[in-house]
């Protein structure tokens, strides 16, 4: 790689000898894996009602177009050949190229268009195989940037080598790694990882069978069954039809989604895998994620269960399709040991002495009765004089006691707690949910006081990020500790951003001078592995496990 941009390769990684910053073309089949749909429409359309005739054993042509058999052929064949010919054109004319700083898509024949990224802004690099494109060895490339959502760039199809090659490079310049200064031709190799955790099939399976959509299901079956006993009305159960196609529906998407869920960390950052039929790689930088959320439905609190997801600019909102839910979602379900080693790769300086304590009473903590902690004081830090010690709930800054009209359940789980590196905001009784949002990822913030929150003096404070799945709000705050928390929170993340000297993210990490391979160290007494990554020179070295204090889950 040169400092204009990589090296073309060959698909086995091999220097081809092209010049730098060449425009290249994707696979051949790509249009044809592409606009497969469209060549099925055609063969539908022109052989169905052939198909049926062979199979009922009357004649392949009626007597009526048996005279018109040349000119069906013949106009058949000629949509068959512009279709295969407009394929042919699209590939032709769909060029890449990866050079001074940017990631550039030329597309179009009729009407051209060029699609840019600079490298240092990806967001996310996502590889996606459908299990057409699997059958053949391809892959397809989504670059992601900070633009409402829709991918900046994509590369359909490349050769699965091709498309982890060009990930490895593109990477490597986005987060900051300078090529060997020895060897600055040679094509630069995928990262070495870390695998982190893997979600059991099963476990994902009892999940689905847990959520929300389940219980509803059996508490209709049940209404069904006694209103059905009642009025000796059997046409109830007709009703639950379409609540049992869509919930089986909605069961595979998020099996086939969630179906054997990897996660592992790597100097390229955080790397995902999941799917069953259509396969996804992606790969998340830390410092690129904006937002995260801790959640537990009440069932899952059976097993321990939570689940995880994540704000990344480019990503866009929540949706309600499955390709966004799952391209936010970093734990799909996961034990604590999960949650914690998950919060550790984003977080990787939780900013507290006591990091167990502080996320442990984010996840599950409740404040004892009547005491609530005052002042908005860092987690971890000796509150003010004269107020609560806050140590039985780590720190946290919960609601005061005179809300318990307007929320009875979630008064003393509603809070929030300050690090050095981030903050953190508690929520639900039943629906456990824990947000953590970096401080120099705070856009902006806006306190919120209705008419009712005006008569009891609490206020709600909103913190803005990229859209996505989580909406960081402080729910009822007394309001001295909300005004308090707001300039407290606007200073802090004012500190943040002016130590944030760099957009690539390994550079914020660690230093670009050390090359030690990446570590993983446990601190003492703590259950979060704290990861540092360091091997900036991306050699392909074993990764380690040190050791300090004892070894937990």
């Amino acid at each position: 790689m040169t400092p204009e941009g990589p090296v073309a390769t060959d698909g086995a990684g091999q220097v081809s000898g092209k010049p730098d910053g060449e425009w290249l073309r994707v696979h051949p089949a790509s249009p044809f894996i592409r606009g497969w749909v469209a060549l099925a429409a055609i063969g539908f359309f022109f052989g169905r009602d052939t198909f049926e005739r062979l199979l009922q054993g009357r004649p392949l042509m009626d007597d009526m177009y048996a005279g018109r058999v040349p000119f069906l052929l013949a106009g058949g064949g000629l949509v068959l050949l512009l279709s295969v010919l407009g394929f042919i054109m699209t590939w032709y004319f769909t060029r890449y190229q990866v050079a001074e700083g940017y990631v550039r898509v030329n597309t179009g024949f009729l009407f051209k268009q060029q699609r840019q990224a600079r490298l240092d802004r990806v967001q996310a690099i996502d590889i996606v195989q459908p299990l057409l494109a699997r059958v053949f060895g391809l892959a397809e490339l989504k670059f992601e940037v900070a633009d409402a959502g829709e991918s900046a760039v994509r590369l359909a199809y490349l050769r699965i080598d091709d498309a982890r090659q060009l990930r490895a490079t593109i990477l490597a310049r986005a987060a900051g790694l300078e090529p060997d200064p020895e060897r600055p031709e040679a094509a630069l190799p995928e990262a070495p990882e870390y695998p982190v955790l893997a979600v059991p099939p099963s476990r994902l399976v009892g999940s689905l069978l847990l959520s929300e959509q389940s219980f509803f299901v059996v508490l209709g079956a049940v209404a069904s069954v006694v209103l059905s006993a009642i009025t000796d009305n059997r046409s109830f159960y007709f009703y639950l039809i379409p609540a049992v196609l869509g919930l089986a529906a909605a069961y595979w998407g998020s099996f086939n989604k969630g179906y054997n869920f990897t996660a592992a960390i790597s100097p390229d950052g955080i790397r995902l895998r999941y799917g069953l039929l259509d396969t996804q790689a992606q790969t998340l930088p830390p410092g690129r994620i904006q937002a995260l959320k801790v959640t537990q439905p009440p069932l899952w609190r059976i097993f321990g269960w939570y689940r995880m997801q994540v704000n990344v600019a480019g990503y866009g909102g929540p949706g309600s399709n499955g390709e966004a839910a799952s391209r936010t979602t970093i734990l799909p379900v996961g034990v604590l040991a999960d949650v914690m080693r998950m919060l550790a790769l984003v977080l990787p300086e939780p900013g507290t002495a006591d990091p167990a304590r502080v996320f442990g009473a984010g996840l599950s903590g409740l404040a004892p009765g009547g005491a609530v902690s005052k002042g908005g004081v860092p987690a971890g830090e000796a509150p003010a004089a004269g107020s609560s010690t806050g140590a039985p709930d780590g720190g946290f800054v919960t609601s005061p006691q005179r809300v318990r009209l307007l929320a009875p359940m979630g008064w003393r789980r509603n809070g929030f707690a300050a690090t050095d590196t981030a903050l953190l905001i508690r929520s639900g009784r039943l629906w456990r949910e824990l947000v953590v949002v970096p401080h120099q990822r705070t856009q902006s913030m806006a306190l919120h006081q209705g008419p009712l929150a005006r008569r009891f003096r609490v206020a709600d404070l909103v913190l803005h990020t990229t859209a996505g799945p989580v909406s960081p709000r402080v729910i009822q705050a007394g309001l001295d500790e909300a005004r308090a928390l707001f300039d407290a929170q606007a200073a802090r993340a004012r500190e943040a951003r002016k130590r944030q000297t760099s957009e690539q993210w390994l550079a914020q990490v660690a230093p670009a001078t050390v090359a030690e391979p990446p570590v993983v160290r446990e601190r003492p007494g703590s259950e979060i592995p704290y990861l540092h990554t360091t091997d900036l020179r991306r050699e392909p070295v074993d990764l380690q496990t040190r050791e300090e204090g004892p070894q937990h889950g």
